[in-house]
C-alpha cells in the first residue's frame, strides 16, 4: 500500500475504513498516530497541514483493500476480544497496532520472499521513485507524498534528476535524430 500511495507509517496504522472510499476510488488521509513510551498511543491530524489530502487508488490496490477487509473480518469473528475502531491495520485485537511490530512484520517477510532488508519509511521513497520513473508530474507526487512544500519534494528526490535528463535527450534525438552526413 506504501509504494503506491506514499502514505507515512502513522498515516497508514491510523486509516480508517470510513475514509476508504470503494465507489469514488480513493482515500482520505486525515490521521496519523504515533506510539510514545510510557504514555501510550497519540492519534493527531497529519505531519503538515498538507498531509491531509486525498490519494486516488488503482484498481488492483482496491481489491488487495476488499480481500484485505474480508480477511479481518474473518480474524474479528474468532478474535475473543475486538475493539469496533474501524482500523484498516489493528492488531490482533482492533486496537492500533504498535509500530515496532509494523517493522516486524514486514522484515519477517522481506526475509521469506528473499529480500534485502530496507527500513519501512524506504518503502515511501520507493513511492516517489516509481512515480518519477513513470514520469508522474513532481506537483502531483508532492500532493501524494502530503509535502507541504514543493521544495522539499524536489530536495529529496533530486538525485533521480540526471537519469531522467538523459531521457529527455533520447527522445528529443527521437523527434530530430542526429544528422549522419559528414
Amino acid at each position: 500500500m506504501v509504494v503506491v500511495t506514499g502514505m507515512r507509517r502513522g498515516e497508514l496504522l491510523s486509516l480508517r475504513w470510513s475514509d476508504v472510499d470503494f465507489e469514488r476510488r480513493r482515500l482520505l488521509v486525515m490521521h496519523s498516530v504515533d506510539f510514545i513510551a510510557h504514555y501510550g498511543y497519540i492519534e493527531d491530524k497529519p505531519k503538515t497541514t498538507a498531509g491531509k489530502r486525498l490519494i486516488s487508488l488503482p484498481s488492483f490496490l482496491l481489491d488487495m483493500l476488499e480481500k484485505h477487509r474480508v480477511q479481518q473480518l474473518a480474524a474479528r469473528e474468532v478474535a475473543k476480544k475486538w475493539a469496533d475502531n474501524d482500523l484498516v491495520f489493528p492488531n490482533l485485537s482492533g486496537e492500533y497496532m504498535h509500530p515496532n511490530h509494523m517493522g516486524e512484520k514486514f522484515r519477517k517477510l522481506l526475509k521469506e520472499v528473499g529480500l534485502s532488508h530496507i527500513r519501512f519509511h524506504d518503502l515511501r521513497h520507493s513511492a516517489a521513485s516509481i512515480l518519477l520513473c513513470m514520469e508522474v508530474n513532481i506537483k502531483v507526487i508532492q500532493e501524494l507524498l502530503g509535502h507541504s512544500d514543493i521544495s522539499i519534494t524536489l530536495r529529496t528526490y533530486s538525485h533521480l534528476f540526471p537519469s531522467m535528463q538523459k531521457e529527455v535527450v533520447y527522445t528529443w534525438d527521437g523527434v530530430f535524430p542526429p544528422d549522419d552526413k559528414p
